[in-house]
């Protein structure tokens, strides 16, 4: 069952370590899995990371998030659902409910408006929980299903829903669809309805899995995991106008094996873009330029492990942690704040993480 998460609170040891809660998601039902969501403790001063324990049968979180003492994981399965869970007193997250996305294998989430908002992958539908005052979730409000497809026969036969996300003014939700090409914009009303607000088309067979704002929010920057491209972006009031492309992979990389981008990030500074490539086995770095509105790749950092799925900076922006699918280890890397260069400092292992969330 659980175990402790020791000292992962800030101020441990009398005050000489500054250390917080993280949650790792993996997959439960794969060979050489995890048996829940991982809890680990990380140090704020150092970028040191520990796995301390887990929180068993929550079936395949492959994607987390954290707030306050609230956690939230999906349940990537045919028969999607999504998990709330409270922090107790001694640290340790223990499940409040779960409820049924009306969707399948739900592969990320996002907190907004009092609402849990689930991208549903297989299914390419976004599904919408309210969220209950004791952090649970109540029934589904809403369920919109995408449509449509792409060129790619193989990943692009149908909407493929994957990710959601407020935009930086709180007014709309974005949905990212690789199957269609597509990021499609809402409205989320107070009784936890979507309103299409419209809809942006990348180029054909680009594969959009997520995006993520400049600081800024006039520009967003979307990473393709068909192509290994990234789309610069204007947006304005929930409309996103695709504008530069740019590689994910320096000149030369090799094809083979297949590369495939995962997360995007954007330091807080707006300086510095950073995507995970999958394949390539690296950390792409980009300046930010033109205020936001374009991108040059600085250098592609390997990453110390195997398919880098997804990546986060820390609240300082000083670190950055790898999550490396299938070599069972997630890395960390030291920023250099002038160059956004990374530098390897430190490496644990855990079961097939895919997610690293930070108390937020």
């Amino acid at each position: 069952m659980t175990e402790g998460v020791a000292g992962a609170e800030e101020g441990g040891a009398g005050g000489s370590r500054a250390e917080v809660r993280v949650y790792l998601g993996t997959y439960t039902s794969w060979p050489g899995g995890g048996t829940g969501i991982g809890l680990g403790a990380y140090d704020t001063a150092t970028g040191g990371l520990r796995v301390t324990g887990v929180v068993e049968d929550v079936p395949n979180p492959s994607f987390v998030i954290a707030a306050g003492r609230r956690v939230y994981a999906v349940n990537e399965q045919s028969d999607g659902g999504v998990t709330a869970l409270a922090v107790g007193p001694d640290g340790v997250p223990k499940v409040i409910n779960s409820q049924s996305t009306g969707g399948a294998d739900p592969c990320h989430l996002a907190l907004h408006k009092g609402f849990l908002l689930s991208a549903n992958y297989s299914s390419g539908s976004v599904s919408v929980h309210p969220v209950r005052p004791d952090g649970g979730l109540g029934e589904r409000t809403d369920l919109a299903v995408h449509r449509g497809a792409g060129p790619d026969p193989d990943r692009q036969e149908a909407p493929h829903a994957h990710q959601v996300l407020p935009d930086p003014t709180g007014e709309f939700v974005l949905a990212v669809d690789l199957g269609t090409d597509s990021v499609y914009s809402y409205r989320l009303s107070d009784q936890g309805k979507l309103t299409p607000a419209g809809t942006a088309r990348v180029h054909a067979g680009a594969g959009p899995r997520h995006l993520a704002f400049h600081p800024s929010g006039k520009f967003a920057y979307i990473a393709n995991e068909l192509d290994s491209t990234i789309v610069v972006a204007a947006y304005d009031r929930g409309a996103l106008k695709p504008g530069q492309k740019v590689s994910t992979l320096p000149a030369g990389a090799p094809t083979t094996p297949r590369n495939y981008p995962a997360e995007i990030l954007v330091s807080a500074d707006g300086r510095f873009a950073y995507l995970s490539n999958r394949g390539h086995d690296s950390v792409a770095v980009f300046a930010v330029e033109r205020g936001g509105a374009a991108l040059r790749l600085v250098e592609a950092t390997p990453v110390g492990g195997k398919f880098p799925r997804h990546i986060t900076l820390d609240a300082t922006g000083r670190f950055l942690l790898a999550a490396n699918q299938n070599s069972d280890n997630i890395t960390t890397f030291a920023v250099d704040r002038a160059t956004g260069k990374l530098r390897q400092v430190g490496t644990v292992d855990a079961p097939i993480p895919v997610c690293v969330a930070l108390k937020g």
